[in-house]
């Protein structure tokens, strides 16, 4: 038996096959990065309670971080829920509440020390412990059909039995379309056990090389079981119907009116909890209200979008209010076709589920959008820095010798997707192709946007004039489209209502395998659970259209590369040879990682916790709120020191 025990300082040679640090050093709190010259407000400081404001356009659907699988919505729990372990301001893995952990091999079980943490209501009462039967608990819920998570699967093959258990109570003995039969199991079965109060075990169902980085992602979020037994489906539902441990707790949700956050003063990192009081006030106006209220010192962030960027910069008296945001890695976006078009028939759905399973058809608009004039709209300076031609961003993980995993096996045969040349004569291929199947043309490309996220509007409207110009308005007609600002991802991907999107995936854990999520599908019950993965791909298998044999392909070779525990290099050009047929197939176009936005901020960035993957990113732990706008040369100045 080979026993492992790991503390925070020996990470590096457990995460090393799996992610990108910058090095194990000390253990650094997260805050004790670079500060931007001026004064700082807080109670650390100066006794004055340090209160950010800022403005917030699209609301939360649910607080519910045991279900919710959104940014937006998991902004929440982030903040109001600790984690296990977290990462620091400079990417390093740190105790959070876990002290310890030790790996077995031979049991694949891991085991963690927690430390003397509190739960606490609204009004940050006092109400419990934090227990490791909490941590039980929460993956009980989210295992229970009922509650519909939108996480769960990101249990399945990982945590021993949850996968049984979880369809045991779907099936109940009886068999899926597959004829799998899912008998029920006792939930001590599955392999989440609370040993005593301050001892959690959990034991995997088989080699997982990422185990240790997922643990900072909601899935593994704790609750408060006899809260969660009491409310079931209300758990989450309003500021008052969920307890908090993290750095601070929601004090007040009014959808569309306001949130407020408090500093929690049982934290067990209060002590670096410099925002005593975060305020988050709607208006649906917040992208052209929030620059102006800017000027006006009214509140302490905003986002500044790219038709009056030049303008601000230019501008004396507002040159020194814009910075940026922190790179990140941690976000890939790309356009999905959709293969289950559930839109309106006057945008023809019927034609576009016949043009979308061409290949040829995919391939035209795949060579032909000019991804930088698009990065352009909103990075004019250098759009081709954020540019990608993979789904998975370069630098995200490396292999057991180093390699970016871009560069592994087939993913180095990725390259460059504009070529007009090229777009013309899959155009021409098409355009015959889909003649003799009677398609109509122009083919309509229903294209929708949420008019809460700034600039997203006017990327739209460049797609819609270069695609068109290059293509001809004879062979597609793309249609931009405002969705609602509220609800987006339901309202308009997840109910089909869409041609062609620009999407995001944020990565969940440290390993390629994240990158699948958004795409790969194993049939359930009742086929594929249509609208839960982007694009739908897996509809062109249950139709048995001219891409269902590269969409089988695809997800062949993901279970061939997901099988592969403890062999990296093995695991990851695995993986590559998946990623590169889905890319070559033109089911998704990748398009580019995060770009950086321009903001007017009075948090020095790099303060924050930082991981390319879970939540980390996410948090205002650590951060101090400046009594002064960051400048684009403070913001640089951070950025090296905090490199160093």
């Amino acid at each position: 038996m080979k026993k492992r025990r790991l503390m925070a300082a020996a990470l590096c040679a457990v995460l090393a096959a799996s992610t990108a640090l910058s090095g194990c050093g000390g253990n650094k709190a997260a805050g004790n990065g670079s500060q931007a010259a001026g004064n700082e407000t807080g109670t650390a400081e100066s006794g004055t309670p340090a209160v950010y404001t800022k403005l917030y356009g699209s609301e939360a659907t649910t607080l519910n971080y045991l279900t919710a699988s959104s940014e937006n919505d998991n902004k929440i729990g982030a903040n109001c829920v600790d984690t296990l372990i977290e990462y620091d301001n400079k990417g390093q893995i740190k105790p959070g509440l876990a002290t310890e952990w030790s790996y077995d091999d031979a049991t694949l079980t891991w085991t963690f020390k927690l430390r003397e943490a509190k739960w606490v209501d609204n009004t940050g009462a006092e109400v419990a412990d934090v227990t490791a039967q909490d941590f039980v608990d929460a993956m009980k819920y989210e295992l229970t059909p009922e509650y519909e998570s939108a996480n769960v699967q990101n249990l399945f093959g990982v945590i021993a039995n949850a996968e049984k258990y979880y369809n045991g109570l779907v099936y109940n003995g009886g068999a899926d379309k597959d004829g799998k039969v899912w008998e029920s199991i006792d939930y001590s079965e599955v392999g989440v056990k609370a040993v005593d109060e301050h001892t959690l075990t959990y034991t995997l169902e088989k080699e997982v090389p990422y185990f240790l980085s997922s643990l900072a992602y909601v899935v593994y979020m704790p609750a408060y079981g006899p809260q969660l037994a009491e409310l079931g489906k209300d758990f989450g539902t309003g500021a008052d119907k969920m307890y908090y441990n993290g750095a601070f707790y929601l004090e007040e949700f009014s959808p569309q009116e306001k949130h407020v956050f408090k500093k929690n003063p049982a934290n067990y990192d209060a002590d670096i909890v410099y925002i005593n009081e975060i305020q988050e006030i709607y208006n649906a106006e917040y992208n052209t209200i929030g620059p102006e209220m800017i000027k006006r010192g009214e509140i302490d962030y905003a986002e500044i979008s790219s038709d009056i960027l030049d303008n601000m910069m230019n501008s004396e008296d507002t040159k020194n209010l814009i910075s940026r945001e922190r790179p990140r890695t941690s976000y890939s976006y790309f356009y999905s076709f959709n293969f289950n078009p559930q839109f309106d028939a006057q945008y023809e759905p019927d034609n576009w589920r016949k043009a979308v399973n061409n290949e040829n058809f995919r391939k035209a608009l795949f060579a032909g959008l000019n991804k930088t004039k698009e990065v352009a709209v909103l990075e004019p300076a250098a759009p081709d820095d954020f540019v990608i031609n993979s789904i998975t961003p370069a630098n995200f993980t490396f292999n057991a010798d180093g390699t970016d995993y871009t560069t592994v096996g087939d993913m180095a045969s990725l390259g460059q997707t504009f070529n007009e040349t090229k777009a013309k004569e899959y155009r021409d291929l098409a355009k015959a192709e889909l003649t003799a199947e009677g398609v109509t043309f122009p083919v309509k490309v229903l294209m929708p946007y949420n008019p809460s996220e700034v600039n997203w509007d006017k990327e739209c409207q460049v797609v819609e004039q270069q695609m068109e110009s290059l293509l001809g308005t004879d062979f597609i007609d793309i249609i931009v489209e405002a969705g609602p600002a509220d609800g987006f991802l339901t309202e308009v991907r997840r109910s089909g209502k869409f041609a062609l999107m620009k999407c995001n995936w944020g990565a969940d854990y440290a390993d390629p395998e994240t990158w699948t999520d958004p795409f790969y599908q194993v049939k359930g019950e009742d086929g594929y659970d249509l609208g839960y993965k982007y694009g739908n791909i897996a509809k062109a298998i249950e139709e048995g259209t001219p891409s269902a044999d590269a969409a089988v392909e695809y997800f062949t070779l993901v279970e061939a590369a997901k099988d592969i525990k403890v062999d990296i290099n093995a695991r990851y050009e695995a993986f590559a040879k998946a990623e590169a047929s889905l890319v070559n197939h033109a089911f998704v176009l990748p398009f580019s990682i995060s770009v950086s936005k321009y903001v007017a901020s009075k948090l020095d960035v790099f303060e924050g916790q930082y991981a390319p993957f879970g939540v980390s990113n996410l948090r205002y732990k650590g951060q101090h709120l400046q009594d002064h706008y960051v400048s684009m040369d403070e913001f640089k100045a951070n950025r090296e020191a905090n490199a160093k």
